[in-house]
C-alpha cells in the first residue's frame, strides 16, 4: 500500500475522483488485506478540493480518538518528494487555527506538548526512532506535521522494509500511543492551569506581618474558565476553596499563612513575626482527592513537595512538608510521615491530620 502511494500520488494532478493516486487514498478505508492490529482502521487523505503537499494514511484505534483535527493518532506521512514515508505519533492540528493561527503560534505549542508527551514513551523501546520527520515542504500544514509528531519512524520509499518490520514498528507506535493517551489525559485534568509551565527562578520571600492573614489571598473559589495555552477548560475552584478554608483555620491555631509572592506553591505557613530566611517555613501541598480515590492525589503531591523543596529552597533551609488533602486518605497518612511528610485533610466541618500535623498543633485529631 504504502508502495502503491508513492508510485501513484501526483499533486499536480490535482484531488478530483479519477485521479490514480487519490483513488488509491480513498480506498484505503476499505483494503482488507492491512492485517492491521485487532481494533484499529486506516483511512488515506490526499487533500480535498486541494491536493495535499504531504498525503498520509492515518492508523485509528477504533476504541479511542479518531478525529485527526484534534487529539492524538498515528499516521503514514509521505514527504513532499515521496521518496520518504514517516510512521509518526501525531497531535491533531486543525483545531488549533482558530485560537493560534497557522503559523509560528502554533507550531510551538505542538512541540512544547510533544516534548511533554514524549517523556511518557520509553525510549529502549523506540531505539532507530527520532522526534520529528523531514517532510521537505514549507507550507505551513507540513510544518505543523513536523511539530506535532511525538515520535517518528522514516522508511525509503524505494526500498521499504518486509511486512514484518513494519508491523513490529506499528506495534511499538501503538504501545507508545496509549502511553502518551494517558499522560494527555493527566495534562488536561490537571488542577493547575500552569502546572507544567512553570520555571525556577529562586527570589526573595514575603515577610509575615502583624495581622496573620495579611499575606493570605486566596484566589476565588467560584467557577470559572481557564485560558490554558491552546485549550479552554471550566472548571471548579475546589483547589483553591481548599486553601482558603484552612488558611483561614490554622491562622487561629498560631499560624500565619501566606499565597501573596508564593508561586508556585500553594501556600507556606510560619508562626507570626518569622524572619523567612531563618524562622521555621511549612510548605503545602494541596490536592483535591477525586472519586474517594486518594492515590493519584497522594502521587502528585509528593513530586511537587519534593520538586519544590529541592529547587526553591537553595538560599534557606529546607521547609517541613505538608500535605493537604480534601479528604481523608486513610492507609497513605503513615505512608507520608514514612517520608518526612505530614497530611491534613478536611474531616467534615473539620480538620483531621497525622501524628506530625498533631505535634505541630496543626490539628487535634
Amino acid at each position: 500500500m504504502l508502495s502503491e502511494v508513492a508510485n501513484t500520488y501526483d499533486r499536480t494532478a490535482g484531488s478530483r475522483r479519477d485521479v490514480k493516486g487519490q483513488q488509491v487514498l480513498r480506498r484505503v478505508a476499505s483494503r482488507t488485506d492491512l492485517a492491521l492490529p485487532s481494533g484499529f482502521s486506516a483511512k488515506g487523505h490526499g487533500g480535498q478540493t486541494t491536493p495535499a503537499a504531504t498525503p498520509w494514511i492515518g492508523i485509528f484505534d477504533e476504541r479511542g480518538q479518531s478525529d485527526p483535527k484534534k487529539g492524538l493518532y498515528l499516521a503514514y506521512i509521505f514527504s513532499a518528494d515521496l521518496k520518504n514515508v514517516t510512521l509518526t505519533l501525531q497531535q491533531g492540528i486543525t483545531w488549533l487555527e482558530e485560537r493560534l493561527g497557522k503559523g509560528i503560534a502554533r507550531e510551538a505549542h505542538l512541540r512544547r506538548h510533544a516534548a511533554r508527551l514524549r517523556r511518557s514513551v520509553k525510549r529502549q523501546e523506540r531505539q532507530g526512532w527520532v522526534d520529528e520527520p523531514e517532510l521537505r515542504d514549507k507550507a505551513a500544514r507540513p510544518r505543523a506535521y513536523q511539530a506535532a509528531s511525538v515520535i517518528a519512524k522514516s522508511y525509503d520509499t524505494a526500498a521499504l522494509p518486509s511486512d514484518v518490520t513494519l508491523m513490529e514498528d506499528l506495534l511499538v507506535a501503538i504501545e507508545s500511543l496509549r502511553r502518551a493517551e494517558e499522560a494527555d489525559r493527566v495534562w488536561w485534568m490537571s488542577d493547575d492551569a500552569d502546572a507544567l509551565e512553570m520555571s525556577y527562578e529562586p527570589g526573595g520571600h514575603v515577610h509575615p506581618v502583624a495581622d496573620p492573614l495579611a499575606g493570605f489571598q486566596p484566589k476565588n473559589s467560584s467557577e470559572y474558565v481557564a485560558q490554558i495555552m491552546a485549550r479552554q477548560q471550566v472548571k471548579q475552584r475546589s483547589h483553591e476553596k481548599l486553601i482558603e478554608d484552612f488558611g483561614i483555620y490554622v491562622a487561629d491555631r498560631g499560624y500565619a499563612p501566606i499565597t501573596r509572592g508564593q508561586h508556585p506553591k500553594d501556600l507556606v505557613l510560619r508562626r507570626p513575626g518569622a524572619e523567612a530566611e531563618t524562622g521555621d517555613e511549612w510548605l503545602i501541598e494541596a490536592k483535591v482527592v477525586r472519586n474517594g480515590n486518594p492515590t493519584t492525589a497522594v502521587r502528585e503531591a509528593v513530586g511537587q513537595l519534593y520538586e519544590y523543596r529541592h529547587f526553591l529552597y537553595q538560599q534557606q533551609s529546607e521547609p517541613f512538608l505538608i500535605g493537604l488533602f480534601s479528604e481523608e486518605i486513610g492507609v497513605y497518612a503513615p505512608y507520608l510521615e514514612e517520608r518526612g511528610i505530614a497530611s491534613i485533610w478536611q474531616h467534615g466541618a473539620g480538620w483531621g491530620g497525622s501524628f506530625m500535623a498533631r505535634e505541630w498543633g496543626m490539628t487535634s485529631g
